[in-house]
């Protein structure tokens, strides 16, 4: 049977993680841990999402340098390769997974473009977050305690 299973960008460094490598494969080793049973028996397929991920690439960006799209990719691929590296070590001989990354087609005149909603990277307190947002053009939303930088997520029109 085909299974499909979401994990957020959140289970994968929660927020008050420390941002780095270890962290993070810790998290993806406890997410595959629940899911290396089904992936023994069925074709499990495993999206995930990449918001606080693609957030702390983008700030050590220089602006401009990487369009989101490019640094979504590098994330992406960061991901899969953990999930795959983790899955792997847990399934039975001769069952294997891999990894894809993907491209979605969005629509140039999406008004998401201009009225961005999609939280990335970490949470900061309103004073470090209004100056990161006039140094690099930034959008931001309150969310909680502090203030997130929003990107644009436009509907999808094909993977």
């Amino acid at each position: 049977m085909r299974l499909v299973v979401a994990l957020g960008g959140n289970a994968l460094l929660r927020p008050g993680d420390t941002p780095d490598a270890a962290t993070q494969r810790g998290n993806v080793r406890r997410a595959v841990t629940a899911l290396a049973p089904l992936a023994a028996e069925h074709e499990l397929l495993i999206a995930h999402g990449n918001g606080p991920q693609i957030g702390l690439l983008a700030l050590q960006d220089r602006p401009g340098h990487y369009p989101l799209d490019v640094l979504d990719a590098e994330t992406e691929g960061m991901i899969g390769y953990l999930v795959q590296q983790e899955l792997d070590n847990l399934l039975p001989a001769g069952r294997r997974c891999a990894a894809l990354v993907t491209q979605v087609e969005v629509a140039a005149d999406d008004p998401a473009f201009e009225h961005p909603t999609k939280p990335i990277g970490r949470r900061y307190p309103p004073d470090t977050a209004r100056a990161l947002a006039a140094r690099l053009g930034w959008r931001l939303v309150e969310d909680g305690d502090g203030l997130r930088r929003v990107v644009a997520s436009p509907r999808p029109q094909a993977i």
